[in-house]
């Protein structure tokens, strides 16, 4: 075995594995080359190489996703660290374990004028669940060659500096510290960041170990149900003849079949559930905009709820948001193990268990379903605004919304499917999807940025066939996700390219202007194809419906590489059509 002969990258390297985190995603770098030496010459670890650092972070926030297990992204010290910031912020918001490893200077070295040096102590302040700021080895710190020629006060701080890391005792500091933050990623189920100071040389190493890490009791996180507060819930419950259940992001497979079943024979419960909360029953209400959207202020008021039960991350619905801000319920409940947002202002209680542990602790002491219409009076409204739907794409020309109600037909039984933020998500939650599809989208920071690498990264480590489907805009601000080796040849993408951002054209404002055209819409004239010639996808495209069948028909069969397919769809009448629809389901 090869390790780095410094012994804090020695700790970083054995700690990992002691907490049995396998997969490294590491930016090429010098200053990083401790790390990275230790952890590409152990076969414990799978290692991948992606260049740039923003990429790199979304791909190993995609890697997360799928397994739920805390992954690591390696880089060198100065501004690459600060292109993790956006996968960072996402993990923070959708509770996916990151571990950030971060080489930087010698605490001597920064703030002097040294190339690729920049504060990097706590340089992601609040989107972090812990910062770990290392201490550089005392053998690194003896070594220093340059100390005679560093100003007095310099010479003197990192005396002090040694005197107090031998009695602190340094090793037993930095294997706490790293621990800490392993654990703290594991557990809560966010990013960390561990900021590791190397002196140079970097590059030496030896077969043996150094260090021998103190045993750590590594946790697992139990869920604590309190009887009493289930006991308090279910007065509220049994009285209600609303009660509205509302599911956010949510692991495919994560509540049992019975609960649900159980949910849904209860005639006073309505659920609603959007693409990414992975949750079905024929009785449930998917597709929440086009059931809300239509609605006038007496039927608004006949939905709203008694009681509001949530959880799952966050929501994607707009109006959703809108209507519970202003037809408040009663009581709000959240169930999760992180924090409860406050969406609705009005939040009562934060019942901190898993969601399927809340359900079979309180559903068996319901004791009765109350009687109530509040179910059937909606699903009979489902039922006309589905009718209605398949009327009006029967009467529309080609545009973003009879693409997608294509696309999303075509999506194979038993895969996974990726979608880009903004037009490309909101779309896709009007469209049935078959129950049997995982759905993830970034909804965390809800950026258009790295959703391309994020799909990669979940296709990676998910061996179902994945399709990504996204917006020209998010294509092409995150092409660098292209430039990566690991791409399964079962990776499909679906560009949607109407030329700019058309989700701005549906909201208020001046458009057909220069002016929007420019600064809100971003018009273009990109196509994805030479792309595809550079990194090794099979190009197809289609600019009406005749073409996208054509394409469809076997966009989905199996490759030597993977597929994109472009659509071009017209700039000038999506926003049109989206905003009749939901004038003609009325």
């Amino acid at each position: 075995m090869i390790y780095s002969k410094i012994p804090l990258a020695q700790t970083i390297t054995t700690l990992c594995k002691t907490h049995n985190i396998k997969h490294i995603v590491i930016s090429p770098g010098s200053r990083n080359a401790p790390l990275n030496i230790g952890f590409t010459h152990d076969d414990f670890f799978k290692c991948y190489s992606i260049v740039d650092e923003r990429c790199a972070a979304f791909f190993a926030l995609g890697i997360a996703q799928q397994l739920q297990e805390p992954v690591a992204v390696v880089c060198t010290s100065g501004s690459a660290v600060l292109n993790y910031y956006p996968a960072i912020a996402e993990a923070f918001y959708s509770n996916i374990p990151l571990v950030v490893l971060s080489a930087d200077r010698p605490k001597h070295l920064v703030d002097i004028g040294d190339g690729q040096t920049i504060k990097q102590k706590n340089v992601f302040g609040e989107h972090v669940l812990y910062s770990a700021n290392l201490k550089l080895d005392l053998k690194d710190s003896e070594n220093v060659t340059s100390e005679n020629e560093l100003p007095i006060f310099k010479n003197l701080e990192n005396k002090l500096e040694r005197f107090l890391g031998l009695q602190k005792d340094i090793q037993t500091y930095n294997e706490s510290e790293v621990h800490d933050a392993l654990t703290i990623s594991k557990l809560n189920l966010g990013p960390v960041h561990i900021n590791i100071p190397f002196d140079e040389p970097l590059y030496e190493t030896t077969e043996e170990l150094f260090i021998n890490p103190k045993p750590f009791k590594i946790q697992n996180k139990v869920d604590k149900v309190d009887p009493f507060e289930i006991k308090s819930l279910l007065d509220v419950w049994h009285s209600a003849k609303r009660k509205m259940i509302l599911v956010g992001v949510l692991q495919p497979n994560s509540t049992e079949a019975q609960w649900i079943q159980e949910i849904a024979d209860d005639d006073s419960i309505i659920v609603f559930t959007e693409t990414t909360s992975n949750l079905h029953h024929q009785d449930f209400f998917p597709g929440i905009d086009k059931m809300i959207a239509p609605l006038d202020d007496t039927d608004l008021k006949a939905l709203q709820p008694d009681v509001l039960l949530t959880f799952g991350g966050l929501i994607v619905s707009k109006k959703i948001k809108a209507f519970l801000r202003t037809y408040k319920p009663d009581q709000h409940w959240h169930v999760g193990l992180s924090r409860a947002n406050d969406t609705f202002f009005c939040l009562e209680k934060h019942i901190k268990l898993r969601p399927n542990t809340f359900l079979a602790s309180f559903l068996p002491q319901v004791t009765h379903h109350t009687k109530s219409t509040y179910k059937a009076t909606w699903l009979a409204v489902r039922q006309k605004r589905r009718k209605l739907q398949d009327e009006y794409l029967k009467t529309i020309p080609f545009s973003d919304f009879s693409v997608f109600n294509s696309i999303l037909k075509q999506i194979p039984k038993r895969s996974m499917l990726q979608v880009g933020n903004s037009s490309a998500i909101r779309y896709t939650q009007l469209f049935k999807i078959p129950k049997s599809v995982e759905v993830f989208c970034n909804r965390g920071t809800s950026g258009i940025d790295g959703s391309t690498s994020t799909a990669i990264g979940a296709a990676v480590a998910n061996e179902k066939q994945t399709t990504f489907i996204t917006g020209d805009l998010s294509f092409f601000y995150d092409s660098n996700a292209l430039w990566n080796s690991y791409i399964p040849n079962n990776f499909r993408i679906i560009v949607i390219n109407n030329e700019g951002g058309g989700i701005f054209r549906i909201l208020p404002g001046n458009k057909n202007t220069e002016n929007f055209d420019t600064y809100f819409e971003t018009k273009h004239k990109l196509t994805a194809k030479q792309l595809c010639e550079m990194y090794g996808f099979e190009y197809s495209v289609a600019s009406n419906s005749e073409e996208l069948n054509e394409q469809l028909s076997d966009f989905n069969n199996a490759t030597k590489q993977p597929k994109l397919l472009e659509i071009f769809t017209p700039s000038r009448s999506n926003d049109e059509i989206l905003l009749n629809y939901f004038k003609f389901i009325k």
